[in-house]
């Protein structure tokens, strides 16, 4: 039995991380004695021509894709190419979205024979053994099918307990091109959220009971994380500190342990203490990231967030005190949004910043099993386009009776672009000579970033750099001085931007060669 797990096309702007949703999945597999392979979009490029040896070779019986709103298009475009390429191997799309439009999605795409709704381990295992036995889609928990001319659903409960999940399979992720592009990697500790925001699908996707896992666990997958050289872990929990003594149970074990690491994770400011925030300081947490939404009381109770004013003072105060970074993001757009409540938000935005609080602006994306979604005709609201492709919550998709669209993007380009000013004039001062390293760190960084992704996606290691070693190879004490010039001419950035990209990706271990039986091999490095 062998299933293939695709990871769609996401932005490089949207800052991915190794998949993790399907690393566990794969992990639930392997346990089972599945053979899996992972295809990820994100950081190689997409093709019939790459997917066709693929499938070739491979020879999947199950193809799986995820996907949340906005890629979902892309994963239904490779769902698309395997049929093509052979269309006796089964197909099943999870995530979120298909969660919550599975009708819609088996009624519309006949590429995807079925849909896993909701946490996928069990169900995944489950459709491997019955496509493996000839046992039918009946038997199989927590996923929707066609049968006739009827769509079926059958019902998985949320996993009980998640310390009985297999570990994420990561050695099936391409580590090190997200390590080389200076992407986090990220974890989780617990799953469930208790609160009931209308513009959220997490206690929806997997309850509302928060499930946590052993702490002496949590914390032997994070000294398995720092040992593979990422500069960040993120932890991705829906609310980290939903539960004080887990969380300084994970922070205590931590600290036992001596480990030395950067995490981050997300909080409700009515969550989190002094004690605990302390402890997660010198547990190594350096960024609580905070869900504000809004600056407007009335706006708050609408959205049944649950939160004042007041404790968002208290809670980036408190972070500030113990040495953290807090970071406050706003929903622009939600019901009842005025020009009024949209000048107490950035009012209060601007307020945070004097603190010292960073903070950003996204608008709000209806997504599908959303409650504002659900109920938008209860709601001040009005969707302007089902084109998925645009839930990326940076462009306005909705309005409300007394705001446009255009005056909800203008807020988040005039934040791009004070963005961008920042950038340049970190670039005038190292031009000048006047930065320090650490000033212009953040600036070159991207500029790394940019360059490697783009050698990634033209596939340039893997098609013109690998050469018949000749004297010069012999005798080049500087073997990426010759990488630089087959390359450059393909990429579309300055000759010494991409000779500084890709010098520092030799120099930390992105990129590797060897030289045997008369051939020089470039390569992207997987693990340290």
């Amino acid at each position: 039995m062998r299933v293939l797990l695709i990871n769609p096309f996401y932005p490089i702007s949207e800052t991915p991380s190794p998949p993790l949703g399907l690393a566990f999945l794969a992990g639930a597999l392997e346990r089972a004695g599945i053979e899996v392979q992972l295809l990820d979009c994100v950081v190689f490029p997409f093709s019939p021509d790459l997917l066709s040896p693929l499938i070739r070779d491979f020879k999947p019986d199950l193809a799986g894709a995820t996907a949340v709103t906005m890629t979902v298009d892309h994963a239904l475009a490779v769902l698309d190419q395997i049929k093509a390429l052979n269309p006796s191997i089964t197909t099943i799309l999870g995530g979120p979205h298909a969660t919550f439009c599975s009708a819609d999605i088996l009624q519309s795409c006949n590429q995807v024979d079925v849909v896993a709704c909701g946490e996928g381990e069990n169900t995944l295992v489950a459709l491997a053994r019955a496509i493996e036995t000839g046992a039918g889609l009946a038997c199989v928990p927590g996923i929707a099918f066609r049968d006739g001319g009827q769509i079926i659903t059958t019902a998985m409960p949320p996993l009980a307990h998640i310390d009985e999940l297999a570990p994420p399979s990561r050695h099936l992720i391409p580590l090190g091109r997200y390590r080389a592009l200076g992407m986090p990697v990220s974890m989780t500790t617990s799953r469930g959220c208790p609160f009931k925001c209308i513009f959220c699908v997490g206690r929806k996707m997997v309850g509302a009971r928060v499930r946590y896992r052993d702490p002496m666990q949590v914390v032997d997958e994070m000294t398995h994380l720092n040992t593979l050289g990422f500069h960040q872990i993120n932890l991705a929990d829906d609310l980290f500190t939903a539960n004080e003594s887990h969380c300084l149970a994970v922070c205590n074990e931590i600290l036992d342990r001596g480990l030395k690491i950067k995490w981050t994770s997300f909080a409700r400011v009515d969550t989190v203490s002094r004690r605990m925030l302390k402890t997660m300081r010198h547990a190594g947490c350096t960024t609580v990231s905070f869900g504000v939404e809004s600056g407007c009381v009335e706006m708050l109770q609408r959205i049944k967030k649950g939160i004042t004013l007041e404790q968002v003072i208290q809670a980036v105060q408190l972070c500030l005190d113990c040495g953290i970074d807090p970071h406050a993001s706003f929903i622009l757009g939600l019901p009842g949004e005025t020009p009024e409540t949209l000048a107490q938000t950035l009012k209060f935005g601007e307020q945070l910043k004097t603190m010292g609080v960073s903070h950003g602006f996204h608008i709000l994306a209806p997504f599908p099993g959303t409650d504002v979604r659900e109920r938008i005709d209860e709601y001040d609201l009005q969707i302007l386009s089902d084109d998925w492709r645009r839930y990326h919550a940076n462009r306005a998709i909705i309005r409300t009776a007394g705001v446009a669209p255009e005056t909800m993007d203008a807020i988040v380009i005039d934040g791009e672009q004070r963005f961008d000013q920042w950038l340049g004039e970190i670039d005038r001062l190292r031009k000048a000579g006047r930065a320090t390293d650490e000033q212009a760190w953040p600036l070159v960084r991207l500029e790394h970033t940019v360059v490697l992704y783009d050698l990634m996606m033209k596939r340039l290691i893997e098609e013109k750099c690998v050469w018949r070693a000749d004297r010069s190879d012999k005798q080049d004490t500087h073997p990426v001085e010759k990488l630089i010039r087959r390359v450059s001419g393909d990429l579309d950035h300055p000759f010494e931007r991409i000779r500084a990209a890709i010098a520092f990706a030799a120099a930390n271990h992105y990129l590797t060669h060897t030289t045997a039986d008369g051939q020089v091999r470039w390569s992207w490095v997987n693990y340290l």
